[in-house]
């Protein structure tokens, strides 16, 4: 039976909403593959770094900046032992600096995608996917990536249908 995981990176505390500055305890892309798990029967992997960026919004976005200009490969707190089991993975991300953030990388870069169906999912103020689809692409060899669907990360939790239309259209609903 087809089994699928739904991955996501989430950040908290300082974030960016339309032109202003909010704290949130819950990041959007944690909402939205909260939505997503109500959808559809799936496993959750939060990919988490072992040193998080800051807490400060500015502070975050140069850190994740440096990441991306030096092609850091973040260690992260944890690992999935494999992901054999799974013919479909969500792989949900905020667009940092026009694609995912470094620590997407280094977990796709860990795994074989051969054979794999990725759905990507990004969250963002109005940048949309970026480049984050064919970047996906680059590191996850032999994996196929179908179209992803951005969300406006200050209408996270408002994103249910959209998710539940996108889900359908790739045959999860």
């Amino acid at each position: 039976m087809a089994k699928t995981l739904i991955a996501f990176f989430s950040r908290a505390d300082e974030n960016y909403f339309g032109g202003a500055m909010r704290y949130v305890k819950v990041g959007n892309t944690e909402i939205v593959a909260g939505l997503m798990k109500e959808l559809i029967d799936a496993d959750t992997f939060k990919i988490e770094m072992k040193d998080p960026y800051s807490p400060v919004y500015m502070s975050c976005i140069d850190e994740a900046k440096k990441d991306k200009q030096n092609n850091a490969r973040p260690e992260l707190t944890n690992y999935l032992d494999s992901i054999d089991e799974y013919d479909t993975i969500v792989l949900g991300y905020p667009n940092y600096w026009g694609t995912f953030p470094m620590a997407v990388a280094t977990f796709l870069e860990r795994y074989d995608f051969t054979g794999k169906i990725i759905l990507p999912l990004c969250t963002n103020e109005g940048s949309g996917m970026g480049s984050s689809e064919s970047d996906i692409k680059k590191c996850a060899k032999g994996a196929t990536v179908k179209s992803g669907l951005a969300i406006t990360g200050s209408k996270a939790a408002d994103s249910k249908d959209a998710v539940k239309k996108w889900f359908a259209a790739n045959g999860l609903v």
